[in-house]
């Protein structure tokens, strides 16, 4: 049973930064899934995409609202995902999600994703 949890939800002021985590069980992310991924949801929105590792040749993907701010980084020992979050703004508050895709798919779209975990609140306000 594949499981993805996220950790890091927290309250900040535009312009600063915050890092989110997703630790991966029940399988290797380096081994098992094409895309690990994050995903986000303002309220009254739909589920957006954020930014993807594609582990085969580790090319990562962004969205153009967060290119340049957010990093998506890999730890293959820790099974870990992680979304570093600089420069946000008070748009860039929503419920994040960590997913994880284990064939060829649109990793842009939320509907080829196998797994998620159970989102993590992010809140940027002054």
């Amino acid at each position: 049973q594949v499981q993805l949890q996220e950790s890091g939800p927290g309250l900040v002021k535009p312009s600063q930064t915050l890092s989110l985590t997703c630790t991966v069980s029940g399988g290797s992310i380096t081994t098992s899934y094409y895309y690990c991924s994050w995903f986000r949801q303002a309220p009254g929105k739909e589920r957006e995409f954020v930014a993807a590792i594609k582990w085969s040749v580790r090319s990562t993907y962004y969205a153009d609202s967060v290119k340049g701010r957010f990093t998506i980084s890999t730890d293959n020992a820790k099974n870990t995902v992680y979304l570093q979050m600089n420069s946000l703004k008070p748009e860039d508050t929503a419920v994040y999600y960590c997913a994880a895709l284990g064939r060829v798919g649109d990793p842009t779209q939320a509907y080829e994703y196998d797994y998620w975990g159970q989102g993590t609140q992010v809140t940027v306000s002054s």
